[in-house]
């Protein structure tokens, strides 16, 4: 699954890499089951520290909508959206 992030600016890039997935997931683009990039993959596609993808990460897990599988990855959630 190829995820588009487009950052606009420099503040707050965490957020903006949040607020676009989890939109993502609300309108279907991504579906319950469906992995996200891998933290590495998505820092390097957008330049961004690593940190800046695992916090969004981090927030979406934290928030319901992902689940993070230790060694296999972040999954948009399959139950409870």
């Amino acid at each position: 699954m190829d995820v588009y992030v487009r950052l606009d600016g420099q503040s707050d890039l965490s957020g903006q890499i949040y607020r676009q997935l989890r939109t993502a997931i609300h309108d279907g683009l991504l579906r319950p089951g469906d992995p996200l990039p891998a933290t590495r993959e998505l820092s390097r596609r957008l330049a961004v520290a690593r940190n800046t993808v695992g916090v969004a990460y981090e927030r979406l897990v934290a928030e319901g909508y992902a689940d993070s599988r230790v060694g296999s990855g972040t999954y948009v959630r399959t139950a409870g959206l």
